[in-house]
């Protein structure tokens, strides 16, 4: 495994994401993940499997403090006093009395953005999360939460694969000392079937999506959490630390970025140009 080391966190830079699994699929699968190797596990009280995930680290064998656990807020109750109501809910579900890295899982322009992070900032304080950040936040909304409200945040997580440039974003993180967590990082699957990352993937013996994870992993400050629905997933994803991309074929997939973005609710901000 490598790690980003960031601001005292040390973060595992392959993580599994659970956004969509739920029931005993969700548990069968992040006890697989942390069977095969992962220690860094991503959830959020909007994915409704906290509670599989808890039951899954649990009875998992594995030391919680080897485990990178992430969950975050939804954007709905990051007032004060709901928030921290809301992290007392997912600590409970989760079966632990902390997480390493809690996020506001999306910006709400009705609820002040100071107000919100004050409580991030003491439940971190009170030691329930090690490291706060946000998820979804443009460079307006860095810059305010860190420049004008002087809050010290881990990492932004954001939609980044190869057809969605995060050029401003990654800038504004490194220039911080934070790291970028890739969600979506093979585009739903539309990374697979890509013509030039097939190719790529040939020449190393390994798949498209292989080669989109150690193309984002390549890249300083930058974490992915794909998510696999069963182990065969879980074990190709996992097997990119025996091989590197060459500086022309990372050039080749940086020319493929643009701005095909997938998510995009009606709750989201006004993006960063690409």
């Amino acid at each position: 495994m490598e790690y980003v080391n960031l601001k005292g966190a040390r973060v595992p830079v392959l993580g599994l994401g659970t956004w969509q699994l739920s029931g005993a699929q969700c548990a069968d699968v992040v006890r697989a993940g942390l069977d095969l190797g992962y220690r860094h596990i991503d959830t959020a009280q909007a994915y409704n499997n906290e509670e599989e995930v808890g039951v899954a680290l649990a009875g998992s064998g594995v030391a919680r403090d080897d485990i990178f656990l992430t969950t975050k807020v939804w954007y709905e109750r990051i007032a004060p006093g709901e928030l921290q109501r809301s992290v007392d809910e997912s600590l409970t579900k989760l079966r632990t009395d902390h997480v390493d890295l809690l996020l506001i899982h999306w910006p709400n322009a009705k609820i002040p953005l100071g107000d919100s992070l004050k409580a991030l900032a003491e439940v971190k304080a009170q030691g329930k999360a090690r490291h706060i950040g946000v998820s979804n936040f443009t460079v307006a909304l860095l810059k305010e939460a860190v420049e004008v409200h002087g809050v010290d945040l881990a990492c932004d997580q954001v939609e980044y694969h190869p057809f969605l440039s995060q050029r401003p974003v990654l800038d504004f993180l490194r220039s911080h000392e934070m790291f970028l967590t890739a969600y979506s990082p093979i585009a739903r699957g539309e990374a697979a079937t890509h013509p030039t990352l097939m190719r790529i993937g040939e020449a190393h013996g390994k798949s498209a999506v292989q080669v989109t994870l150690r193309w984002l992993l390549d890249q300083a400050n930058v974490v992915a959490i794909p998510k696999a629905s069963g182990e065969k997933h879980l074990k190709s994803n996992f097997e990119i630390f025996d091989f590197k991309l060459t500086d022309a074929e990372r050039a080749e997939i940086d020319a493929l970025t643009g701005n095909r973005r997938l998510i995009n609710p009606g709750w989201a901000p006004a993006w960063d140009a690409a």
